[in-house]
């Protein structure tokens, strides 16, 4: 009878560097994790990364999981419901922040960096675009392993945060549309949609992704006349087959996309770009084109923008006038719906951590899962994004071969 060997050609490539009795320790042992759930320190997040079903469920496999008060409040999760889940409710952020696993939305602020220590994990959304040189280096001197939730991807290696949300935006970004085009003071007292009779809404969408798609089927949904915009193909007839109808596509001309701006009644910015930073496609003097109460919509603000006018804005204080457009430009649209964005994102981090649990922690899922390990752009201190490395000029580790040196 043959001998049975193990298939190295499935494994990953820090699987490959591994001894054979290490990869069978790691299936074996399982590890309790503690999780902390800190308040979102920015007014501008309304999100909170688990729900209390989600706290039930890590809490009956074992895991310890500690919330600060009042984490929950804006996205309608109250500390009674966590409590009741089985999480353990802490009154400052020097107390959750003790856990191994930080888990937030939004991207640490300077004052929650001072509270992290060696050997943590930090799971929470990075937005490059607003970060700087200095924001790394005080995460590295931490010595921590940092995930940023624009990285991760799932089984079928999509990017499962960025994927879940950008559907939230773009659905969302036509009822904020909506919203606006009837307001007297930033609209023009128009009804979006159209019925019999009257000429439909025209809307124009930069960008065929998910965020477009998803405020395309929205706007269809409601009666308006669409128009998408993209410079890819390929794109465009995948949203088409998508939505299972014809709609109308361009590739995106200055000439025609300026002829559809003019009759438009709102615009959306929806360019996602994989470096962090989305391209400006839309001048000021294309701008001024456009009627006096429409309405823009920019959900690529968090990457900078592809409108020249553009700038970020808060729920607070969300919009503001160019040329008489009404501009809404804030940064993190899901955090407008929280109740529904934390469920979403609930429902992405849970089994994420129930894996790690199982693989016996962090770094242990690291090496089998590489769609959790794309994450990673801090690693012990170490920066392994070779993006962050060339934008910052920052020095830069393959993670690797790190995490096959460290183990």
């Amino acid at each position: 009878m043959e001998e049975s060997r193990p298939d190295f050609s499935k494994h990953t490539p820090v699987e490959r560097l591994m001894p054979q009795e290490e990869m069978l320790e790691v299936a074996s042992k399982k590890s309790e994790l503690t999780i902390g759930v800190p308040r979102e320190a920015s007014n501008m997040e309304n999100r909170v990364s688990l729900i209390p079903d989600g706290v039930g469920l890590l809490v009956r496999n074992g895991h310890h999981v500690m919330v600060e008060a009042g984490a929950g409040l804006t996205a309608h999760f109250s500390d009674h419901e966590y409590s009741e889940a089985g999480a353990q409710i802490v009154y400052s952020s020097n107390e959750v922040y003790k856990a191994d696993i930080i888990l937030k939305v939004g991207p640490v602020t300077q004052d929650e960096i001072s509270l992290l220590h060696h050997k943590q994990t930090l799971i929470s959304t990075l937005q490059i675009a607003m970060q700087s040189e200095g924001y790394f280096r005080s995460l590295s001197q931490k010595k921590i392993t940092a995930l940023a939730f624009e990285f991760i991807r799932d089984k079928s290696n999509q990017m499962a945060v960025i994927r879940t949300m950008s559907e939230i935006a773009g659905s969302t970004a036509v009822f904020i549309a909506a919203e606006y085009l009837s307001d007297p003071e930033f609209g023009r007292g128009k009804m979006f949609g159209g019925f019999t009779g009257i000429a439909p809404s025209e809307v124009v969408i930069i960008g065929a992704g998910t965020v477009g798609e998803f405020a395309a089927r929205s706007a269809i949904g409601i009666g308006a006349f669409v128009k998408v915009f993209d410079n890819s193909v390929y794109r465009l007839r995948r949203i088409q087959d998508n939505l299972g109808r014809r709609i109308f596509t361009s590739l995106l001309h200055p000439k025609a996309v300026l002829e559809a701006m003019r009759t438009a009644d709102v615009m959306i910015g929806a360019v996602h770009s994989t470096d962090g930073k989305s391209p400006c496609l839309i001048s000021e003097e294309m701008i001024r084109e456009m009627k006096e109460g429409s309405v823009i919509i920019d959900v690529s603000i968090d990457q900078g923008g592809c409108f020249e006018t553009s700038r970020p804005t808060t729920l607070r204080n969300p919009v503001y006038k160019v040329h008489g457009v009404t501009h809404y430009c804030v940064p993190n649209i899901p955090s407008k719906v929280p109740h529904t964005a934390s469920q979403a994102l609930n429902n992405i981090m849970v089994p994420i951590i129930l894996d790690m649990g199982n693989a016996g922690g962090v770094d242990n899922l690291l090496k089998r899962d590489y769609g959790v390990r794309q994450g990673v752009y801090i690693y012990n201190g170490l920066l392994t994004s070779l993006h962050i490395s060339r934008l910052f000029n920052l020095p830069f580790q393959d993670l690797d071969l790190l995490m096959a040196a460290f183990h």
